[in-house]
């Protein structure tokens, strides 16, 4: 079967006006600042093959984009040349050396197709892309953001800055309130254009730069977050890898770190401890835990903890719960604290650690625990509310307390009531596997529960 020829890479090689030639030593100086010594050979024939169809695998898509972005003063996106598919989709999240503004629009336009983000939903979770690069690379993230070439001529201000992070905030208290679900394509999509406009702007001082970029990489992390909360798990893989590189390319090793802990927190939940303890100990590296506030610290140690309960290790589990708690004590109302970190307190730090006891095996703790985040947690948080019900109820069963687990996976459904989270609805799905043996009994409590998980999920 013959190729097809790409008629949207011809074009836009067109508009840039040089010739395939002169495009192939432009394309071989981008590869070089990204060391991507596997493309120094490229030459026109290349360029001819691709124009005619061949594929452009690897890092080729991103560093042809990047070279026409430069050339043009303009972003130009994958989708836009006709390479969208052949990359986005792979099981492969994007490499670290790939440029972060051409990575971001690009899997900003995926996650706003529906054909193909559900293609990416059904890909692999890449265990072999939690490797990190070397700490050389986080390093040199800020110098190599700071040399990169704007690509339109508006000048990025301070209320710019001020603005994308208020819109962060919003998107953060919705999505602790109503799940991830909840307005998740308005995110992507405020993101994937007006924010990837003004990091490609010209920023007339590097406090600026680093704020905005900042700034965007809360929201990529939201991004990822929220489609780890709706189940999404390959598309949050590569919007944490986004932001995490946003994150040290301003510098804030503090929300680096934050980013990292996710990664870490949906390792845990995947079932891949390994993997999680290491995401987790490079969240805590350096600056990433000394520079950030007691509170932050308090939640990369308790993921941290439940990296090393999920992996068996259980001294170490212990003392980094102890350190967790510590850490959150010493916090106060007077401490200078990013936003992101809200939500975090004393139910969280409850919640987390009873995770880590039933990882533990130590179901009675647990359970006291589970209880203590139930009583203690504000009613704004609603999602990670009813969460914290389903396992509570799920450790309960795990006793042989079916009577109370059956009333509090009742306030577990209530509780979901709104709330658009594929974590919730998962407890659902573990809670009706648990109550399988039980619910054979008509009339039974665990029947009538049964009932109501089944409406609660859509089943017939």
């Amino acid at each position: 079967m013959g190729r097809t020829r790409n008629t949207r890479l011809e074009a836009v090689i067109h508009e840039l006006g040089l010739s395939q030639r002169q495009l192939a030593a432009h394309f071989r100086s981008v590869a070089a600042e990204h060391g991507a010594t596997e493309l120094q050979s490229v030459a026109q024939p290349y360029i001819a093959r691709w124009i005619a169809g061949a594929p452009v695998e690897g890092r080729a898509p991103f560093i042809l984009a990047e070279t026409l972005s430069r050339g043009l003063g303009r972003l130009v996106t994958l989708v836009e040349i006709g390479l969208a598919t052949d990359t986005e989709l792979g099981p492969q999240p994007p490499a670290w050396s790939d440029d972060t503004l051409t990575t971001l629009v690009t899997l900003g336009s995926t996650d706003m197709d529906i054909d193909r983000r559900q293609l990416m939903a059904n890909s692999v979770y890449s265990v072999a892309a939690l490797a990190l690069p070397e700490d050389q690379w986080f390093e040199q993230a800020a110098d190599r953001a700071r040399t990169r070439r704007p690509l339109s001529n508006y000048t990025v201000t301070a209320q710019d800055v001020e603005d994308v992070r208020d819109m962060a905030a919003i998107f953060s208290r919705r999505d602790q309130k109503r799940g991830g679900r909840a307005g998740r394509t308005a995110l992507v999509a405020y993101l994937r254009s007006e924010v990837a406009e003004l990091l490609s702007g010209r920023f007339p001082t590097e406090e600026i730069r680093r704020g905005m970029t900042s700034a965007a990489a809360e929201l990529a992390y939201l991004s990822g977050w929220t489609a780890f909360d709706g189940g999404e798990h390959p598309l949050a893989q590569r919007w944490l890898t986004i932001a995490t590189k946003l994150a040290e390319e301003a510098g804030d090793a503090p929300l680096a770190g934050h980013v990292l802990r996710a990664m870490a927190h949906q390792a845990v939940d995947l079932g891949k401890p390994q993997q999680a303890v290491r995401l987790a100990e490079a969240s805590l590296a350096s600056r990433r835990y000394a520079q950030a506030c007691w509170r932050e610290r308090s939640l990369l140690g308790v993921v941290h903890a439940r990296g090393l309960a999920a992996a068996g290790e259980k001294k170490a589990a212990i003392a980094a719960l102890l350190r967790a708690e510590d850490d959150l004590g010493r916090a106060n109302a007077a401490d200078v604290e990013p936003h992101r970190v809200f939500f975090f307190g004393e139910a969280s730090l409850a919640h987390e650690t009873a995770a880590a006891l039933r990882d533990l095996g130590d179901l009675p703790g647990a359970e006291k625990q589970f209880r203590h985040s139930v009583r203690t947690r504000r009613g704004q948080f609603a999602r990670t509310h009813a969460v914290t019900l389903g396992y509570l109820g799920a450790v309960q069963v795990q006793q042989g307390q079916l009577e109370a687990a059956c009333n509090t996976w009742g306030q577990a459904l209530d509780a979901m009531t709104g709330v658009q989270s594929g974590r919730a609805k998962e407890t659902i799905v573990q809670m009706r596997r648990s109550l399988s043996p039980f619910r054979a009994r008509g009339g039974s409590p665990a029947a009538e529960l049964d009932a109501r998980a089944r409406a609660a999920l859509g089943v017939g």
